[in-house]
């Protein structure tokens, strides 16, 4: 099999073999070429300590020197080029305690994670796999290359990046690489939030997304998001809903892009309803007052897992307004914009149409069809530039000052007093019009 690899690739790999080392491109880009992918970055191992590399090139940094990696610029374009090493003892399930230089490719290859990641290549030997991980890509599986429980001991965030790469390629994990995942999973607890939060996020925004299920079966989830375990666990006997509550977020996932706040809002819209779960006269299931509820414990899981502010406030506020009614006429669409603020409620859409699509068919029709009425008065808002905030009402504080008001609270009070009859009616959103509202209600104030 031949990989076209990039002309700096190139350079370095050949670089390294014209001073008598072997080298090749290793891991994930090798996989993504043969996947036929364009691979995200280009590391490089090789027979070559780390000094000779630096010796061999004129700009390198020591990014990881200790364990033999060494980034060699190439135009401004960073590559990583790693010493062929042997790994030590894991001490925290996280790091070797020290690395042991080789220079066997087998040895090297040998400490990998799974088998297809664990192919080697370069122009002159071409595809090196040892692991089988070219048969691996065929029958579609992931597996660790050797002994699961070892790969998973060295390094316990391997189980879920065993998920994450089944949920990104539509692979299937083999059973005793799984079998493993389910035997060691708790020693996921040793792992940085920071470096949980990068797998989870790659495996939301992945092609599969309901593979979290794999994550949930196998007791990932039961150490890094427990509040999903009682979702998966918690019926819903609503003519409403066809799953529990658990799947229906799967399947909730599925019917919006992958988009990482649009994702990991439909993963957690419905994280409250375990908490207050109902069940009426009849049996009948009921939830009521599980957004506010899911609200709160969105933003304490998104800030255990050590997410940014930004992503935190608009995940947090989907899974707040998710199941907000929207009156379905202009002024009910312009205060919903308002209340729930312009970037939000263009995602709304999104968000409920596909927890519209993950229920069960009954009067499904007709909310997809309020839903879209309501998209179209939206449009239609946009299209006109109507006022729906403050930002846009035509009269500011400064002018309610000029008008003879003092400065203070009370200028909030009327601006939002003549926000509330523009919402009503944009076409009093004039500059005269409010100024002779405000101008009737000082009078009416005066005694």
């Amino acid at each position: 099999m031949r990989i076209q690899l990039p002309d700096k690739v190139h350079r370095i790999i050949e670089t390294l073999t014209a001073a008598g080392y072997e080298a090749y491109a290793v891991g994930g880009c090798v996989r993504d070429s043969v996947l036929g992918r364009t691979p995200n970055d280009w590391d490089i191992t090789t027979s070559a300590k780390p000094e000779d590399v630096k010796r061999l090139f004129t700009r390198t940094i020591d990014t990881g020197i200790k364990h033999g990696t060494v980034t060699v610029m190439m135009d401004h374009e960073a590559f990583e080029v790693t010493t062929y090493r042997i790994d030590g003892v894991y001490d925290d399930g996280r790091h070797p305690r020290e690395v042991t230089f080789t220079g066997s490719l087998a040895e090297d290859l040998r400490r990998r994670d799974f088998t297809i990641n664990a192919m080697a290549y370069n122009e002159e030997t071409g595809l090196v796999d040892l692991f089988d991980g070219m048969q691996d890509i065929q029958a579609g599986m992931i597996r660790c290359v050797g002994n699961a429980e070892e790969r998973f001991t060295e390094d316990a965030l391997r189980m879920l990046r065993a998920v994450r790469f089944s949920a990104q390629l539509g692979y299937e994990i083999a059973e005793d690489t799984k079998n493993a995942v389910r035997k060691l999973a708790p020693g996921l607890g040793k792992i940085s939030a920071e470096r949980i939060q990068a797998e989870l996020v790659k495996l939301v925004v992945s092609d599969h997304p309901d593979y979290m299920r794999t994550a949930y079966e196998t007791g990932i989830t039961g150490q890094i998001l427990p509040e999903f375990d009682l979702c998966m666990e918690t019926v819903q006997n609503n003519p409403h809903h066809c799953y529990n509550v658990g799947e229906h977020i799967l399947h909730a996932m599925l019917e919006v892009e992958p988009d990482k706040v649009l994702r990991l809002g439909m993963l957690f819209h419905d994280i409250g309803k375990p908490q207050t779960l109902m069940v009426d006269e009849k049996g009948i299931t009921h939830n009521k007052g599980h957004a506010a509820v899911g609200e709160k414990m969105t933003m304490q899981i998104l800030r255990r897992l050590k997410f940014d502010n930004d992503t935190i406030q608009k995940v947090t506020k989907i899974v707040r307004c998710h199941d907000q009614e929207v009156g379905a006429a202009p002024a009910g669409v312009r205060r919903a914009v308002n209340r729930i603020g312009e970037d939000i409620f263009r995602m709304l859409f999104a968000v409920k149409r596909a927890d519209i699509l993950a229920q069960s068919d009954y009067q499904r029709e007709e909310k997809l069809a309020r839903l879209a009425y309501i998209y179209e008065l939206y449009e239609e808002i946009c299209r006109k530039q109507e006022c729906v905030s403050l930002k846009d009402l035509a009269v500011t504080g400064s002018d309610l000052i000029a008008l003879g008001m003092q400065p203070g609270r009370e200028i909030g009070v009327v601006l939002n007093e003549l926000l509330e009859i523009v919402l009503e009616d944009p076409a009093r959103n004039t500059k005269e019009e409010l100024l002779r509202v405000c101008g009737q209600r000082e009078r009416s104030l005066t005694p």
